[in-house]
C-alpha cells in the first residue's frame, strides 16, 4: 500500500504464507512465552498476531514496549498449525514471524485498558475518549453507526428524497426545549440560536417547490441528560414531503425502518405492518406514550368497579368519590404459586418509586370466586367475575391495583408493566417492536400554571374540517401528530404541518401568543405561508436511538463518537470553557455574574 504497510490487520490469509509484509497498529496484547513473544497488532480492520524469537537481536527492544504503542512490523507470513488456529478472527489462520520494527508512536501509562471488557468510570471514558473509541465493543457501534447512516442516505435517495442542508445560525423558537444562544458581534447585543431541529427551514423547503427533502441534521437542545438523549446535540434524519396525508409518511417511514432493522441486526421485527395506537389507549392500556409492545401486560381501568356496593375497599372508595382519583390495575398470568415475597417486592418497589404501593390480590375458586391476598377480602365473587371480564384474567391470575390522579397512576403503572414483565422474563429481547402512536392532542393543561399549552408540536394541523373544530374546547382538538415507537423507545415525532396563516395564528392565540408575537417567531416561514403553501408532513428519526437499538445497547452515549456527561460537559476537550474579556468585548458581553 505505503511505507507504512502492504496489508491491514484484518485480511491476512493462508494464502499469504511465505509474504513478506508490513503492517502497522496499536499493540493490543502481549504474551511472553520465554523464548518467544506474541504481539496482537491490532488496527482498525483487525487483529494478527505477530512473533519474535529470543536469539532475534530486537527482541528485548519489542519485550519493553507498552501496550497501545503504534509499531510498524515488517515479516513473514507464517501458516499456524491446525492445534494453534483462533477461529475468532479472521488472520487466526496464520501470524506473521517479526524481522523488523519501528516505532511510530510512542504512549504513556493508560488510564484504562483497551483489550478489557471491564466496566470503567464514565468520567475516565468520556476524559480519555479517544481510548475508550479503541475497545472492540464501542469501536464496532460507531462503525455500525456509519454504516446505518450511508445506508439511510442511500435508501431516501432511492425514494426520491434530496439532501440539503439547513442553517445551524438561526433565530429562537419555542420548540419545548431551551436554546443554546450565540452572540452576534456584529449585531450587538442580538442573538443567533442554534437549531434546535430544521423544523422551519424544511416547511420552507416545501414552499420553495422541492417536493421530497432529507438530511442527517445536527440538533442543539440546552435539556438534561438521561439514557436515550445526549445533553446539548444529537442528530436526527429529518425529512419533509408536500402534497401528503398522515399514512404516506408512514408508508415511507415503515419501509425505510424495516430496511434499517433487518439489514443491521438478526432480531425479528414483529410486525410486517406497523400497529396504530391512539394516544389515549396508549396512556390506558400502557400508561405511556412509549410502549414496548413485546411486553404482553396490558393496564385496566377498574375505577367503576370500585363503585360497586359488593366492594368493600374503603381507602379506594373514599379517593374515588372524595379525590376524583382513578383506580386501574394489570394483570399477572398463572402467578398463584408465586410466594408472598414476589408481591411484597413489587408493593415495596412501587412505595421505592414514590408511589402509595400497589394493591394486590390473587383469583382463586373453591365453590365461588374469591380474592387470595392483602385485598382479596374488599372484592364480592361478583366484583372479580366484572374484573376478570374487563380484563380478560383468570382463576389462578394475579391483579395489582394503583389509585390516585390519573397521571400518577399513569406513571407507576407504566412503570409496574415493565418491572413485572422484567421478574417474569416476559420480554423477548431479540425482537423489534414498532408502532405508531397517533391522534395526540392539539393542546394540553400545564399542571403548575394551568394555562393551555401545546402538547406535541406547535405547527401541526388539527384534524377534522377546519370550519367544525370548536375553538372554544382545544382540549378536545386532536391533531395529525404521530409518533413511531420501537421497543419502549421514542424514535421520533412528526405531524402534517399547518400551512395555513390564518389558522396558526388561531391556534398560537391559544396557547397565549397574540399575532405580532407569532409574526417576531416565526417571521419566514408565516411570510412564506401567504404566497402560495403546499400542504406537507414530515418526521425526523433519531438516528443515535435507531443504532443505540441495532447495538443493543441502553445508554445513548455507547453509540456516540463524543458525548457529554451528564452535566453538558466535554470532559476530553474541557468545553464549556471560559472566555478571555477581549472576546467578551468583541461581542458586547459583560460578565456579571455574582458569587452566591
Amino acid at each position: 500500500m505505503n511505507k507504512y504497510r502492504t496489508h491491514t490487520c484484518g485480511e491476512l490469509t493462508k494464502l499469504d504464507k511465505e509474504k513478506e509484509i508490513s503492517l502497522s497498529g496499536w499493540i493490543n496484547k502481549k504474551r511472553d512465552h520465554g523464548n518467544l513473544l506474541f504481539i496482537d497488532l491490532r488496527d482498525n480492520f483487525g487483529i494478527t498476531q505477530c512473533v519474535i524469537d529470543k536469539s532475534n537481536e530486537i527482541f528485548k527492544k519489542i519485550e519493553k514496549l507498552s501496550l497501545e504503542t503504534v509499531i510498524k512490523i515488517t515479516g513473514m507470513v507464517i501458516e499456524r498449525s491446525n492445534e494453534t488456529i483462533n477461529k475468532n478472527i479472521s488472520t487466526g489462520e496464520i501470524e506473521v514471524k517479526i524481522n523488523n520494527i519501528d516505532i511510530l508512536g510512542e504512549t504513556k501509562e493508560l488510564p484504562m485498558p483497551v483489550f478489557s471488557d471491564q466496566e470503567y468510570a464514565e468520567e475516565i471514558r468520556l476524559k480519555y475518549r479517544f481510548l475508550d473509541l479503541r475497545r472492540k465493543k464501542i469501536h464496532q457501534n460507531i462503525i455500525l453507526r456509519s454504516k446505518v447512516i450511508s445506508y439511510i442516505r442511500s435508501e431516501m435517495e432511492k425514494n426520491g428524497f434530496l439532501e440539503f442542508q439547513t442553517p445551524i445560525l438561526t433565530s429562537s423558537s419555542p420548540e419545548g426545549a431551551r436554546d443554546f444562544l450565540v452572540p452576534s458581534r456584529l449585531n450587538p447585543g442580538k442573538f443567533y440560536a442554534l437549531p434546535q431541529a430544521p423544523q422551519q427551514f424544511k416547511q420552507l423547503i416545501m414552499v420553495s417547490g422541492f417536493d421530497r427533502y432529507f438530511q442527517i441534521a445536527p440538533c442543539f437542545r440546552d435539556e438534561d441528560a438521561r439514557a436515550d438523549r445526549s445533553p446539548g446535540e444529537f442528530y436526527q434524519l429529518d425529512l419533509e414531503m408536500s402534497f401528503v396525508e398522515q399514512e404516506d409518511v408512514f408508508e415511507v417511514v415503515e419501509k425505510l425502518m424495516t430496511n434499517i432493522f433487518k439489514k443491521f441486526s438478526r432480531n425479528k421485527i414483529l410486525y410486517d405492518k406497523f400497529p396504530k395506537i391512539s394516544y389515549s389507549d396508549s396512556m390506558i392500556k400502557y400508561g405511556t406514550d412509549k410502549p414496548d409492545l413485546r411486553n404482553p401486560i396490558i393496564i385496566n381501568e377498574f375505577t367503576e368497579i370500585i363503585k360497586r356496593k359488593d366492594v368493600s375497599f374503603e381507602i379506594f372508595k373514599k379517593l374515588v368519590n372524595d379525590k376524583e382519583c382513578i383506580v386501574r390495575g394489570i394483570v399477572t398470568k398463572n402467578t398463584k404459586d408465586k410466594p408472598r415475597s414476589f408481591f411484597d417486592g413489587i408493593d415495596k418497589w412501587a412505595k421505592d418509586q414514590g408511589a402509595s404501593g400497589l394493591a394486590y390480590f390473587t383469583i382463586e375458586k373453591d365453590n365461588e370466586l374469591k380474592g387470595k391476598g392483602p385485598v382479596g377480602k374488599f372484592f364480592g365473587p361478583d366484583s372479580i367475575k366484572e374484573i376478570m371480564k374487563i380484563s380478560n384474567a383468570d382463576v389462578g391470575d394475579s391483579i395489582f391495583l394503583a389509585c390516585g390522579k390519573k397521571r400518577d397512576v399513569e406513571n407507576i403503572l407504566s412503570l409496574a408493566r415493565e418491572k413485572i414483565a422484567n421478574e417474569l422474563k416476559l420480554i423477548n429481547n431479540d425482537t423489534f417492536a414498532f408502532c405508531w402512536i397517533v391522534d395526540y392532542p392539539m393542546f394540553e393543561e400545564d399542571e403548575k400554571t394551568k394555562k393551555i399549552i401545546f402538547s406535541h408540536n406547535p405547527f401541526s394541523m388539527p384534524q377534522g374540517k377546519l370550519n367544525e373544530i370548536n375553538f372554544d374546547k382545544p382540549l378536545e382538538i386532536k391533531a395529525y401528530q404521530y409518533d413511531i415507537v420501537c421497543n419502549g423507545v421514542e424514535l421520533s415525532s412528526g405531524a402534517i404541518r399547518n400551512h395555513l396563516p390564518e389558522l396558526m395564528y388561531k391556534l398560537f392565540s391559544i396557547a397565549g401568543y397574540d399575532k405580532n408575537e407569532v409574526n417576531e417567531k416565526f417571521s419566514g416561514m408565516i411570510n412564506a405561508f401567504n404566497y402560495g403553501a403546499p400542504p406537507h408532513g414530515g418526521i425526523a428519526p433519531g438516528i443515535d436511538r435507531i443504532v443505540m437499538l441495532l447495538a443493543g445497547k441502553e445508554n445513548i452515549r455507547e453509540v456516540t463518537l463524543f458525548p457529554m456527561n451528564q452535566n453538558a460537559q466535554d470532559l476530553m476537550m474541557q468545553a464549556p470553557s471560559s472566555v478571555d474579556d477581549k472576546q467578551l468585548k468583541e461581542l458586547n458581553i459583560r460578565k456579571d455574574i455574582k458569587k452566591s
